[in-house]
């Protein structure tokens, strides 16, 4: 005999989900608010991008091409790949939601890490399935244990390279050595959301590794270096087997079409990518030196943030950097999510609002910076 419900119950394991909660926005009471808290570019989108958008804006009644193929053939002709073999999404999330949807359910497990994207686990879980977290070693993604706590019930592995909230990568020898150890049904996603902020000979987005292998896949978005992430563009390369299996369960128009068409500008745009990478590259060696020159510790980042890390003194703390920041207009992350109850992560973020930040801090420390 059924129970009859009063109302409407999630399917369980729903309400076992913590929500993804984003980083800060506002600093009541203060003239000029500095947002550091959502590794978003300073230099903005480029300008052909925002041409492009508003370009579409003629046509808003239309709906978009469902198959989203000026921008698959951009991001193709700019990396040299099969626009077969290339999922667009709303964001890179999207992709990674769509990946648990098909390829997860109840009695599945799925391994991210200690440090990992929060939306890993929250996607794992929507599907029914169970996430299962292993430790990294000093920050960084430790292959030898995600092998190890491979079981017959893993269907997927999550990898941000680089990670989210440290800032650390693993080199593509390393990666290469997770796939082969994987059994072949097992999915390996590589999450490159900062791929085009790495300078390190030994890294690689997960091109070639896709490009060789019948169960990897590599995400990419454009809210990071190419400043679009008002307009949710992501994109996915991976083998045609798995395209056709997500394009069977994604949204018809999953994508609207002034996103199309200013992801596809963007992406053509590399010499403003370049220098959004440049201004990157100089800022995150600054603040590094600067924050380490005051007393704190900084993860080593490759990609467009930092994670510092207070002392263990009363005073002194994540906590109390974060309210002393706020109360001057710079806003950071707090990671206590992510396993860092003393850390806050900035990102780059213009020079007046850097400059600022160092400062706060020195002053924070009681030392000059």
């Amino acid at each position: 005999m059924s129970v009859e419900m009063s109302k409407p119950v999630p399917r369980p394991g729903i309400l076992d989900i913590a929500a993804y909660v984003p980083g800060k926005e506002h600093a009541p009471g203060v003239a000029r608010v500095y947002k550091l808290s959502s590794n978003e570019t300073p230099l903005g989108a480029s300008p052909k991008a925002i041409e492009a958008f508003k370009a579409a804006a003629g046509n808003l009644e239309r709906y978009p091409d469902g198959q989203a193929l000026e921008l698959r053939e951009a991001i193709a002709s700019v990396h040299g790949l099969n626009p077969a073999n290339i999922l667009c999404g709303n964001g890179s999330d999207e992709l990674l939601g769509l990946l648990c949807h098909v390829y997860l359910g109840p009695g599945d497990e799925g391994i991210i890490t200690e440090h990992g994207f929060l939306v890993y686990k929250i996607q794992i879980m929507g599907a029914g399935a169970t996430p299962v977290v292993v430790k990294e070693k000093n920050h960084t993604v430790d292959v030898d244990a995600i092998l190890a706590a491979v079981t017959d019930k893993t269907k997927i592995v999550f990898i941000a390279n680089p990670g989210n909230p440290t800032g650390t990568y693993i080199p593509v020898s390393e990666i290469r050595r997770l796939q082969a150890g994987l059994p072949k049904h097992v999915v390996l996603v590589l999450d490159a959301a900062y791929a085009e902020y790495v300078r390190r000979n030994d890294y690689e987005s997960g091109i070639e590794v896709v490009s060789s292998n019948a169960n990897v896949v590599m995400t990419r978005t454009f809210s990071k270096a190419y400043g679009l992430a008002a307009l949710r563009v992501g994109w996915m390369y991976a083998p045609v087997e798995i395209i056709d299996a997500l394009n069977r369960v994604r949204g018809p128009f999953n994508m609207n079409a002034p996103a199309i068409a200013a992801g596809a500008a963007a992406i053509r745009d590399q010499s403003f990518v370049q220098e959004a990478v440049s201004f990157n590259q100089m800022w995150i060696e600054k603040l590094t030196s600067a924050f380490e020159a005051i007393g704190l510790k900084v993860t080593p980042s490759v990609a467009n943030f930092v994670l510092i890390h207070f002392p263990e003194t009363d005073g002194k703390r994540a906590a109390d950097a974060d309210e002393f920041l706020t109360s001057r207009g710079y806003i950071l992350r707090a990671v206590r999510s992510y396993g860092f109850p003393n850390s806050l992560r900035m990102s780059v973020g213009p020079e007046e609002a850097n400059h600022g930040v160092i400062e706060a801090l020195g002053e924070f420390m009681g030392r000059k910076a």
